[in-house]
């Protein structure tokens, strides 16, 4: 039985994919205890083209038209065998330890149905902008879920292209505990397509979050995947 499953998502992004992919299989957590599943969200750059280059590294999905990344995550959630789920945007990437240091603290606290780790958030160049607290500053990726805590609250609503990661995590707490790791273990590269500039939309599916009967949640800093 594998033990984690790192799902990464991606639709057009050529520029990052590759180092994102490098950081996932260069783990310092035994190879054989995970996998690491890439879907690609209709792209029509040369991301395809990347993800097959690495041949048994990665288990690849390809989805012939664009879809959207709550439906690309349900995808490679469901595809998963490992116990725990972690998703990695395309644009970032992650330290060498986080595997190994997040498996620890979730298999060592049944109590927890999910762990998250502090990130830096850098620039293209990789330099480090600025270090964040992930239980106050949260964001969508570097979380690692238990996968049937995942099923059991029916995983992403994918009619939400915009504020999914919100809409999961306020029913993802009402009924789990999120663990924290106060180690910046995730990269969360600031460039230009980071945030949505579509603030119409943007507003349309808060308006749609917030119309649910629950406790305000804490927004996610995401960027906009199509």
């Amino acid at each position: 039985m594998l033990y984690v499953s790192v799902v990464i998502t991606c639709y057009n992004r050529e520029r990052f994919i590759s180092r994102a992919i490098r950081s996932a299989v260069s783990q310092r957590f035994p190879r054989q205890d995970y996998e690491i599943i890439v879907v690609d969200d209709g792209s029509t750059d040369n991301s395809p083209r990347i993800i097959r280059d690495y041949g048994d590294d990665v288990i690849p999905i390809f989805f012939r038209r664009n879809r959207g990344l709550p439906a690309a995550r349900n995808m490679g959630i469901r595809k998963a065998r490992g116990r725990f789920v972690v998703h990695l945007d395309s644009d970032d990437y992650i330290d060498d330890e986080l595997l190994h240091v997040e498996y620890l603290h979730l298999a060592m606290n049944p109590d927890w149905g999910a762990v998250a780790c502090d990130y830096f958030e850098v620039d293209t160049t990789e330099a480090h902008i600025q270090r964040h607290d992930a239980r106050k500053d949260p964001i969508a990726c570097g979380i690692m879920f238990r996968k049937e805590n995942l099923i059991e609250i029916g995983l992403y609503d994918e009619r939400m292209r915009i504020c999914e990661d919100e809409e999961l995590r306020r029913r993802y707490e009402e009924r789990f505990t999120i663990g924290y790791v106060h180690l910046p273990l995730y990269r969360y590269t600031k460039h230009d397509g980071n945030m949505t500039n579509d603030a119409a939309a943007v507003n349309e599916y808060r308006k749609k979050l917030q119309a649910v009967s629950a406790p305000p949640a804490v927004p996610v800093r995401r960027k906009r995947k199509p």
